[in-house]
């Protein structure tokens, strides 16, 4: 049960909403300045001197700085005026999902968060407009700023390729000969499946600008023998999957829809399919997680679909999935929940009719 707050509690509670991204932005500086991996090197504790004389900066931009962080639970004061990191700063500075998700929300959605307003009346990514005129994030994946990209990507492979492993035993349990990569982004999942498996064929299906990442990627990896490629804009609804999947895979996909895309992506998938073939899809749903860190940053990455991506789409519930699998023709075989060392599901389904 959730405790009741005070009213001098609930205030303080809002005041920390209200300067929120300031201190946000204060941890990022100090990052960025070296100061918090300074002050990780000195489990003793370091002061605001020498501190500013190590790295070169004056001593009241460290100042402002440390009693920020002070403030936010980052770092606590012991003797001799010195600081150290609380068990929230050594996340902050050396825990490697913290560091994808702190850059990721810096890099590609604090700008664009101004426009959450904005996006939520016009049903649009708004936010997008600060890094380019695109319609929807993924037209503009690969023309985005370096930095951008590296963070974007980053969060995108740090939440699967902990999963790959054990989806790839989950997926080649049938020893499928041809699989379809549908959203196949960088190509990273095709290139492990060949590499898991020797026989496979693999067509990866995307837009154009992706197609180009993973077309190189395979050539980097020897293996565009194996691999296929189909240029698909899977939300014209006239543009249709090819036959000949053994298996068809989405990996965190079809999140980047919104419900009514979603059923007809599936109806598409449908139409492409027998009903021997066995469809898998690879999310991070809501409503099946084990700590309440992985649920809060899931709902916080639905305002960035909001905001950034393209307008309509979230992170979803299980049940909201197959929900949507169901009226698309689908029926779960089988959920492997959280699998590996994950916070992913994955759904295996079959054609029903």
């Amino acid at each position: 049960m959730t405790k009741e707050l005070s009213i001098l509690e609930a205030k303080f509670e809002a005041q920390k909403l209200a300067f929120g991204p300031i201190y946000f932005q204060a941890v990022i500086s100090m990052k960025e300045l070296g100061i918090l991996p300074l002050i990780g090197k000195h489990r003793m504790g370091i002061d605001v001197e020498h501190i500013a004389s190590t790295l070169g900066i004056n001593p009241y931009g460290v100042g402002v700085l440390v009693e920020a962080a002070l403030n936010a639970g980052v770092l606590e004061l012991i003797e001799d005026n010195k600081y150290k990191l609380t068990k929230v700063g050594v996340m902050l500075n050396s825990d490697e999902l913290t560091r994808v998700n702190l850059n990721f929300v810096n890099d590609v959605c604090y700008d664009a968060a101004k426009y959450t307003t904005d996006s939520i009346r016009k049903s649009k990514p708004e936010g997008l407009k600060v890094f380019g005129p695109w319609a929807t994030v993924y037209e503009g994946l690969s023309q985005l700023p370096d930095k951008i990209k590296k963070s974007w990507f980053e969060f995108d492979h740090y939440y699967s390729d902990d999963a790959f492993k054990s989806a790839l035993e989950i997926v080649f349990e049938e020893n499928p000969k041809t699989l379809f990569d549908i959203g196949g982004n960088t190509g990273k999942w095709s290139i492990a499946c060949c590499k898991y498996n020797q026989a496979v064929q693999v067509k990866i299906l995307d837009l154009p600008g992706q197609i180009a990442v993973a077309k190189k990627n395979v050539e980097d990896e020897g293996l565009i023998g194996r691999v296929d490629f189909h240029e698909i804009n899977l939300l014209d609804t006239g543009q249709k999957i090819p036959a000949g999947a053994d298996a068809v895979w989405m990996s965190q996909f079809l999140d980047c829809f919104s419900e009514s895309e979603i059923t007809n992506i599936l109806k598409n998938v449908h139409q492409a399919v027998t009903p021997e073939a066995s469809v898998y899809i690879l999310e991070t749903f809501i409503d099946n997680q084990k700590y309440p860190a992985a649920a809060y940053s899931l709902t916080a990455t639905s305002l960035y679909f909001t905001t950034v991506a393209n307008g309509n789409s979230k992170m979803y519930s299980e049940a909201k999935m197959l929900e949507l699998a169901r009226n698309a023709g689908f029926e779960l075989e089988v959920s492997y929940p959280l699998i590996g060392h994950s916070y992913h599901t994955v759904l295996k389904l079959r054609k029903t009719k």
